[in-house]
């Protein structure tokens, strides 16, 4: 939920929000740093990983401690944002709508010069929630195949035993896949495109400048303070 400041910040972002946000940012380091050696061994750069994390044993135990808490987050995550939307005192601005779809041809013409006007974009725009879905679906088969991969011989008594192997090439390249979205999806839109860098702060403090939210998310500011 947005409040409106009498001064030049608007506070966008809940403290329950900017903890799950840095929640993420410190469980998904630490279950790269201790899953991406266990996928690739034999890499010098694993090698030197798991010698300083104590051994293969202690960086296995961090994935699997890690991975508990990251389920634990994602499942508070869901459960209060149905609850909140079910009971609405949260407003569904993350499910995707058809605008999404046309906003983001509109952005590519306008990227490409067949269009003067960028399109207008509400709370969140169609990359925010392309990517947020995106997490969604990644972590829940994180989950799943992370589950199997931790009670093998319990699901293999009631599942085929082919399932193993698969789980354990989900659960790679879907973290592999989940990185370079990071790198390269997230840190650029975030970070380094124009308008945020060097890095936008509003998830971290909560706030955002109304001029900001205004070149941004312009029906946002308009619901807020009129069009003008």
């Amino acid at each position: 939920m947005v409040h409106v400041n009498a001064g030049d910040y608007v506070v966008r972002f809940s403290v329950w929000s900017r903890f799950q946000h840095a929640a993420i940012i410190v469980l998904f380091s630490l279950l790269l740093v201790t899953g991406m050696p266990q996928t690739w061994p034999q890499a010098t750069v694993s090698l030197w990983i798991v010698d300083h994390l104590g051994g293969i044993f202690a960086a296995r135990w961090l994935h699997r401690a890690a991975g508990i808490a990251f389920s634990v987050l994602v499942v508070a995550h869901l459960s209060v944002a149905i609850t909140g939307v079910l009971t609405r005192r949260i407003k569904p601005s993350m499910l995707l709508a058809k605008k999404d779809f046309t906003d983001a041809i509109q952005n590519l013409r306008y990227y490409a010069g067949y269009t003067d006007a960028a399109p207008k974009f509400g709370r969140f725009d169609y990359r925010q929630k392309f990517e947020y879905w995106g997490l969604v679906f990644g972590s829940l088969i994180m989950m799943a195949t992370g589950f199997i991969l931790y009670f093998p011989i319990a699901v293999s008594r009631v599942l085929p035993t082919e399932l193993i192997p698969a789980a354990k090439l989900m659960h790679s390249y879907e973290a592999l896949f989940a990185f370079l979205i990071v790198l390269i999806w997230h840190m650029a839109g975030a970070h380094l495109s124009p308008e945020s860098f060097p890095m936008d702060t509003s998830i971290f403090t909560g706030k955002i400048r109304k001029e900001k939210l205004k070149h941004e998310h312009e029906l946002e500011y308009d619901d807020l303070f009129g069009k003008k």
